[in-house]
């Protein structure tokens, strides 16, 4: 998954601009795929320069081992560096899972240099997180100690250790309520 942005060739356009695509997320490898396909296909190299999906990496620590990962650093987006001309426009508007582009009435508004030099710049550190074992497991059974559910308890029905939340089914009025608490709102039950 390493990508490297190719250095400016010194005869490139200069009225190429960087944009951003909307696009549906988790297709960012797809488009960026077909456009460089198409762009190959018509010979347009020349106007469309670059096509970048940014990811951040990261490295996780879990149970004492560590994990280089990446991640898709804006999902549902593909940044391009362009000269925008009818042609150009009409063959990235018309690649599959494309939106449009990032701009007011239809019309794209390129990115401002800075914004796109923080995207590309190397990546100088490397973030480090840990990964916390969740103390909860679907189906475990719960007692709410905080916020407004207070006292009541549920099963355990989803749980998100990234974000550090777990998802509770909770008998309220007589049906059973999702309801997402942070792990501190919450305490197992010995069974």
């Amino acid at each position: 998954m390493d990508e490297k942005v190719i250095e400016r060739d010194a005869s490139a356009d200069p009225n190429a601009r960087w944009y951003a695509l909307r696009i549906y997320s988790g297709h960012e490898r797809k488009v960026k795929e077909g456009i460089e396909n198409e762009v190959e296909r018509l010979g347009l190299a020349d106007k469309i320069l670059q096509v970048y999906v940014p990811y951040e990496r990261f490295v996780e620590v879990k149970n004492g081992k560590k994990r280089s990962l990446t991640k898709n650093a804006f999902p549902g987006y593909v940044l391009i560096e362009a000269v925008l001309d009818k042609q150009t426009k009409n063959l990235i508007l018309d690649v599959p899972s494309v939106m449009g582009f990032l701009g007011v009435d239809d019309v794209p508004t390129p990115l401002r240099p800075d914004e796109v030099e923080k995207i590309l710049e190397p990546e100088s550190t490397v973030e480090q997180r840990a990964v916390v074992e969740s103390p909860f497991r679907i189906g475990d059974s719960v007692k709410v100690v905080d916020g407004p559910f207070s006292s009541l308890t549920g099963i355990v029905h989803d749980v998100c250790t990234e974000r550090m939340k777990v998802k509770v089914m909770i008998n309220f009025f007589g049906r059973s309520t999702p309801t997402e608490l942070d792990f501190s709102q919450v305490k197992s039950v010995s069974q």
